[in-house]
């Protein structure tokens, strides 16, 4: 990556970070009145409708172009997390949590995945 490059992406990560602090502020009543003043009079409802991608990320493989050219139907691609690892929750390309894949108690055909740790927070004795 070239120099400008570089910059151009660290900056952006730094928009992002102070992006996702103000929203933290607005969202979170513990968190700052006056970054819910400054972004619309504490209405959270500005950002809850605002669609993002969701990923969950099982794990990763990295290989030659030979070997992903030669795959096909019934392939197996082995990947750098064992069972039973966490798997990681990822938001507009950014990791905010990990969680385990569960079965959903509603409709066992399907799973989804209970969130066991979440990025930035540490867990609070009581």
């Amino acid at each position: 990556m070239s120099e400008p490059q570089a910059a151009e992406t660290a900056g952006g990560e730094e928009h992002l970070d102070r992006a996702i602090e103000e929203l933290r502020d607005v969202l979170h009543e513990d968190g700052g009145q006056a970054g819910a003043e400054s972004l619309g009079k504490g209405n959270p409802d500005l950002v809850m409708g605002i669609p993002v991608e969701v990923q969950i990320v099982l794990g990763s493989a990295e290989m030659p172009v030979s070997e992903l050219m030669a795959l096909q139907k019934g392939s197996t691609v082995s990947l750098d997390r064992r069972i039973g690892e966490p798997v990681d929750i990822v938001v507009n390309g950014r990791r905010i949590a990990r969680g385990e894949i569960t079965l959903l108690e509603s409709d066992p055909s399907r799973f989804g995945v209970k969130l066991t740790e979440i990025a930035g927070q540490t867990a609070k004795s009581k």
